[in-house]
């Protein structure tokens, strides 16, 4: 399933695409299902938080043009090419984040997201533990990524929500199962 989405940060405006039947779109995504649109206020709330996570020291990096320039300008450590999709695919986490460079507003779905259409984007789980920065410039500068300065106990954490709601959804079958739901 392939989310679409249109630039407005508003619930009605999500619609799923089987089969790429839907027009007037402005990107793309998938796998997964969206759990969340964040508003507008929220959205820079959360970029905020990625700048104050990811770009202390951002002298000299364009930012404001492309997060991912934190990366390309060597400002943060994070690895690039093939060896960042390696790692990025290797990511099984609660929830998936979603920040579109131009200002979109962000989202959040339940799977690693493989395919977009959008040309910068950066995807993190909630905590930010590590993040993947995708560019315009694939194959020459990035995709880039990185780990948060507390990556193993933000990972650690992440790792034992995963388990808690997997064990959750396996009470929920067993409860089905038994006729008690």
């Amino acid at each position: 399933m392939v989310l679409t989405y249109n630039d407005t940060c508003n619930a009605d405006n999500l619609r799923y695409a089987d089969r790429g039947m839907v027009s007037d779109l402005e990107y793309e995504i998938g796998p997964g299902e969206v759990t969340r649109i964040f508003s507008e206020a929220e959205t820079k709330e959360i970029d905020a938080a990625w700048v104050k996570a990811y770009c202390k020291d951002k002298q000299g990096a364009n930012i404001k043009a492309f997060r991912w320039h934190i990366f390309s300008f060597e400002k943060y450590p994070a690895v690039d090419g093939e060896e960042a999709n390696n790692l990025y695919l290797s990511k099984n986490e609660p929830e998936y984040i979603i920040l579109p460079n131009d200002g979109e507003c962000a989202i959040e779905t339940n799977q690693l997201p493989t395919e977009c259409t959008l040309m910068d984007y950066l995807v993190f789980p909630k905590n930010m533990a590590w993040t993947m920065a995708f560019t315009h410039e694939a194959g020459w500068l990035g995709p880039y990524f990185a780990k948060h300065k507390r990556y193993e106990q933000l990972n650690r954490d992440n790792t034992l929500e995963l388990e808690r709601r997997m064990k959750k959804q396996k009470e929920i079958e067993l409860a089905k199962s038994k006729g008690w739901m």
